[in-house]
């Protein structure tokens, strides 16, 4: 459950990223509330996830999704660009998550 838990503030991760981003400097009042939601329900999340799970682990898989899932997001949605070397990067960074998660037992 403490990964799922931990999985499912990843995705918020990516959330409080993509509204930090749309609140242009904390000066658009609904991405700043939904950067304030998201942020506050992904630490929340990973918490709780923390309360079982080893924190290097857990830590790196939560950002690892935050950061993986925003470059998608921004390549596929923002335009960004999708050159070679990122996606390579990305690729790896994807791996990494999953190899912590596979050796990254609960306590």
């Amino acid at each position: 459950m403490a990964w799922i838990m931990l999985v499912i503030a990843g995705f918020f991760e990516i959330g409080f990223a993509l509204s930090l981003k749309a609140s242009n400097g904390f000066t658009r009042p609904l991405p700043t509330l939904l950067f304030a939601i998201t942020g506050a329900t992904s630490f929340f999340l990973l918490t709780q996830a923390l309360r079982t799970l080893p924190v290097g682990p857990a830590y790196a898989v939560w950002t690892g999704i935050g950061a993986a899932g925003t470059a998608i997001i921004g390549m596929l949605v923002l335009g960004e660009s999708r050159d070679l070397p990122k996606l390579i990067a990305l690729a790896a960074l994807i791996g990494g998550i999953i190899g912590l998660r596979l050796t990254g037992g609960e306590h």
